[in-house]
């Protein structure tokens, strides 16, 4: 099958395998050895671990360069070393740098390759001179270099910039966190609350200790001024009055300031252990008022016990028992104050103790943002300190670990591959242009034809054409004579019949003439019509002499005994007006008339280079199509089959010509041992 499509296309096929003859030619007389130099690269291990406590955010690492196969530090040193920025620096300083004017084509003389589970480049240059190679690796390991240190310091710049205003934000948000909490803990005296509360817990049971003493100090008191003031008959106030107290500037002061030493005693006792020196002053103090407001009393007694009290109910003793009365009555009184301040401060001790879960809960929040800036500050406080201290973080060092060496010989397989490429080339260039040709418009296949729904009336095998003596297996081959018994079953208006083609080349001739001898052998008349003008082949091929076309056009040439041969049609005749004026149909109905002819078979142009065919339905309205699969082509027989039934011709079935055998068909009469 594809031998047939090449050979249908052969022009175009030989055309395409000269151009690549040609190009693999020019290629082959200008290839040049071509040198080879090598070099290796190695990225050594790096150690530059970076470890920094954040805090309560935990420990910041960095552990160098690593390997995984999302990030390999080597595919990013190829990028590096393959980059437009240094090959163009590399074609700069080459000798032939006006070679490649574009920059592909000076990277494909360098191959850069990591090697797998390795930490080594390899680096492969080619040149046409050997130390134009070995020059190309060292230039480019040069530029490598210089173009790693320039992007170290770029990052390194990028890095610090970024990292400083980092750091600004961090040590301005660490600043604030410190001060709103120290502020926090300077206004609420919160510092450490279990521990503060433990401490007013235990000042809480110190001062209800100590206001119970307090208190039944008070009451022993208050009971012994009690007994006093029944044993007199006194109230501690009328007593006051009776030694003219209230008048005394003395100990109306001297109450005031035992009642504010008090006061300040408890306090300090509640504040101070009580061997403090201010515990000690204070109690001093209070001695010193009490033994001054007992000097007092007693000067009063002593007056009053002078002057002759005037008031019956005080005599000298009762006069002692009423200094004891008040010394007592202000004991008690001053006890009350201190039980009663106590059991202020008791209070105010468990309000603030009760206010600690709230400020525990704010100095927790603010501890924690504390915590928290402090980390971030740490962790760029590191990060800084490692950018200053391993420039090689982002671009890690490399080194040569094997300098630029040359090939001992040259690379000599350049011929075999354009060879090899010239073959290939050729083999498959040559399928695809003839499928690509064949695509456009392809052979007609047995598919194409069963798709038509146009019966098929016989296929016959291939035969030579036939000579002016007529190949003889048309009188006898058994595929024409069913062919003529079909055609004698089917009902032909004026016995007359259209054959054509869609293309010339598929055997319409021939079918007509073979046709045209198995009808003969079935006892019809036959006139045959060369109706094909143009190419006169029926008459040339029967020997006919076509100079003398008048005489042939008006007048039928017996061939066989029954078969005449008639072109009906002048040569000099524009052939479509000579249909449409009614000539060709009174030719044809004069020709039977005269000579009573059975069937009239008119071998026609070809459907598809002409319309001629088609003017010709109109008085020939059954066509037989001949088709050969192999030859035809599917596009000009599907147009074929559809102008055909837009000019509503009868197209009566197919005769598929040219069909390969096994054998020969059977011969009736006698047996030709000649192959067609």
């Amino acid at each position: 099958m594809f031998i047939t499509i090449a050979l249908r296309h052969w022009k175009p096929l030989l055309g395409l395998n000269l151009l690549v003859v040609v190009i693999a030619a020019h290629g082959i007389l200008n290839l040049k050895p071509k040198w080879q130099a090598k070099a290796q690269l190695i990225l050594p291990n790096s150690s530059s671990d970076l470890n920094a406590n954040l805090g309560k955010l935990g420990n910041l690492s960095d552990q160098g360069v690593k390997f995984s196969q999302q990030v390999n530090p080597l595919n990013i040193l190829r990028s590096i070393l393959n980059s437009n920025e240094a090959m163009n620096r590399v074609r700069d300083l080459d000798p032939e740098k006006d070679k490649y004017p574009r920059l592909d084509l000076y990277k494909s003389l360098f191959e850069i390759s990591p090697q797998g589970e390795s930490t080594i480049i390899s680096i492969t240059a080619q040149a046409s001179e050997p130390k134009l190679a070995e020059q190309r690796i060292n230039t480019l390991i040069d530029v490598f270099q210089r173009r790693l240190n320039e992007l170290r310091q770029e990052d390194a710049k990028q890095r610090s910039q970024f990292l400083e205003q980092e750091f600004q934000q961090a040590f301005y948000k660490f600043k604030k966190a410190q001060t709103e909490l120290a502020q926090f803990k300077q206004s609420s005296g919160l510092v450490s609350s279990e521990s503060q509360a433990n401490e007013i817990a235990k000042s809480i049971s110190t001062l209800k200790t100590l206001q119970a003493q307090t208190l039944a100090q008070a009451q022993s008191r208050k009971q012994e001024a009690h007994v006093l003031s029944i044993k007199i008959g006194l109230t501690s106030n009328q007593g006051v009055q009776s030694l003219n107290l209230k008048e005394n500037r003395d100990y109306q002061y001297i109450q005031e300031k035992i009642t504010e030493i008090d006061l300040a005693l408890v306090q300090a006792q509640i504040t101070y252990l009580p061997t403090h020196p201010q515990v000690i002053n204070l109690q001093e103090q209070r001695q010193q008022l009490l033994n001054l407001q007992k000097q007092n009393l007693n000067q009063a007694v002593t007056d009053k016990a002078r002057n002759l009290v005037v008031d019956n109910k005080i005599g000298e003793n009762s006069a002692a028992l009423i200094q004891q009365l008040i010394i007592t009555e202000t004991q008690a009184s001053g006890l009350q104050t201190q039980a009663k301040y106590l059991e202020n401060q008791i209070n105010r001790f468990i309000a603030e103790l009760n206010t600690f879960p709230i400020k525990q809960a704010r100095l927790n929040e603010l501890q924690q943002q504390l915590d928290i800036a402090e980390g971030v500050y740490n962790g760029l406080v590191a990060r800084i300190k490692q950018s200053q201290l391993n420039a090689f973080s982002a671009y890690p060092s490399v080194q040569v670990l094997d300098p630029a060496r040359i090939d001992s010989k040259p690379i000599g397989g350049g011929k075999r591959v354009i060879i090899l490429g010239v073959i290939l080339a050729s083999g498959f260039g040559s399928i695809a242009l003839a499928l690509f040709l064949e695509s456009r418009n392809p052979l007609l296949s047995t598919r194409d034809i069963q798709k038509v729904n146009i019966p098929v009336l016989i296929s016959i095998p291939r035969f030579k054409n036939f000579l002016p003596n007529i190949d003889p297996r048309l009188n006898t081959a058994i595929e024409y004579q069913r062919l003529a018994s079909a055609i004698s079953m089917i009902s032909l208006p004026n016995n007359r019949l259209l054959i054509s083609s869609a293309s010339q080349g598929e055997g319409k001739t021939t079918i007509t003439m073979g046709l045209a001898i198995a009808l003969n052998s079935l006892g019809f008349r036959i006139l045959v019509v060369d109706a094909d003008v143009h190419k006169n082949q029926l008459s040339q091929r029967l020997g006919i002499n076509i100079n003398n076309s008048q005489e042939l056009a008006s007048t039928p040439i017996s061939v066989r005994p029954n078969i005449d041969l008639q072109r009906i049609i002048p040569a000099s005749e524009n052939i479509n007006k000579f249909i449409a004026s009614g000539s060709f149909e009174k030719a044809l109905n004069l020709a039977q008339t005269n000579n009573k002819y059975d069937y009239v078979l008119i071998d026609s142009p070809p459907l598809s280079l002409t319309n001629e065919a088609l003017f010709m339905t109109q008085v020939v309205n059954n066509v037989l199509l001949v088709v050969s699969p192999g030859n035809s082509y599917r596009n000009p027989f599907n147009d074929s089959i559809n102008q055909l039934k837009r000019h509503q011709a009868q197209t009566v079935g197919l005769v598929v010509n040219g069909v390969e055998t096994q054998q020969e068909g059977y011969l009736y009469e006698h047996q030709i041992t000649e192959v067609g």
